[in-house]
């Protein structure tokens, strides 16, 4: 019913063949997604220190780095002058979205202290979000 195959099939898989290439593990991706979003959050957080110094940022920023530190495997963030002009509300939604994103890997990598500093830098944005006096350059 079936003809045979006469020739080799150009769908072959890569078992036994060695890799010319260096492969990750998913807990490897999932690590360098996290410091991705945990350094992108720490630079918001960098902006809205100087935009509006707060001890809670600066704790925040410190944490933020601490965790990036750790899952760079020791190398600490690199860290730039933040500008001094923007929107206080602006910076506060894309800290609390870029948070979220942090969630979302360190929940699916069980990484608890990520996921714990990120619920919370969640809740400290979007209470700074909520409450007009945290935006104002003048607290």
């Amino acid at each position: 019913m079936y003809e045979p195959i006469r020739s080799k099939s150009v769908h072959s898989t890569m078992a036994g063949t060695p890799c010319d290439f260096p492969h990750r593990s998913r807990e490897e991706e999932l690590d360098i997604q996290l410091a991705g979003h945990l350094a992108a959050l720490l630079a918001v957080t960098d902006e809205l220190r100087a935009l509006v110094p707060s001890a809670d940022l600066d704790t925040a920023a410190e944490r933020l780095a601490a965790q990036v530190a750790r899952l760079r495997g020791g190398r600490t963030p690199l860290r730039a002058a933040p500008a001094t002009a923007g929107d206080p509300a602006a910076l506060h939604r894309r800290a609390h979205t870029l948070a979220g994103r942090a969630l979302v890997v360190a929940a699916s990598r069980a990484d608890t202290a990520a996921a714990i500093l990120a619920a919370e830098r969640m809740d400290a944005h979007a209470a700074a979000g909520a409450d007009p006096k945290t935006l104002s350059p003048a607290h």
